[in-house]
């Protein structure tokens, strides 16, 4: 079987939209606080979830480079997913549509220094992968009892290639 190729495109808030939130500071800050001291951009991610709680983990994750092949994607579907890098580097975002309970359509998107991302619910997505060097990331997600983790395995992995120059 032959690899399906993607070719990566930079991370934007419109482009990622049917997928999640870019978390990024663009614009003035909808507050000032701290006595005029720090700007605050408010309410960035819709943080979902069903039963259970938000919780805060830290992930070390080992570097990856591209072509970067993705032969699972995984999503789930009793939260939303907030993935915020701790020493800014950059990561791949492969995401993929649904169509009746299976991953089509897949995207991928390159991170930029000061972006980060939440996934809504139920939104197929590769694994954690900072390009270049490991990365340590802060993130949100659904903490409690259940089953919250679906992957689904394709038959021919697909190669993501670096974005266009």
């Amino acid at each position: 079987m032959s690899n399906l190729a993607i070719t990566a495109k930079p991370l934007t808030a419109e482009g990622f939209a049917p997928y999640g939130d870019v978390l990024e500071v663009s614009g003035p800050p909808d507050k000032i606080i701290n006595q005029g001291m720090c700007g605050r951009h408010h309410d960035l991610a819709t943080l979902d979830f069903s039963e259970g709680r938000a919780g805060l983990s830290l992930f070390d994750a080992k570097a990856r480079t591209l072509p970067h092949t993705v032969d699972m994607v995984e999503r789930h579907p009793a939260g939303s997913q907030a993935f915020i890098p701790v020493n800014g580097v950059p990561m791949l975002v492969v995401v993929a549509d649904d169509r009746d309970g299976e991953p089509v359509n897949l995207k991928a998107f390159v991170s930029q220094p000061g972006q980060s991302i939440n996934l809504h619910r139920g939104t197929w997505h590769g694994v954690l992968a900072p390009l270049g060097s490991p990365g340590r990331y802060m993130v949100v997600d659904r903490i409690g009892n259940g089953a919250n983790l679906e992957e689904h395995w394709f038959p021919a992995p697909y190669v993501v290639e670096a974005p266009e120059s």
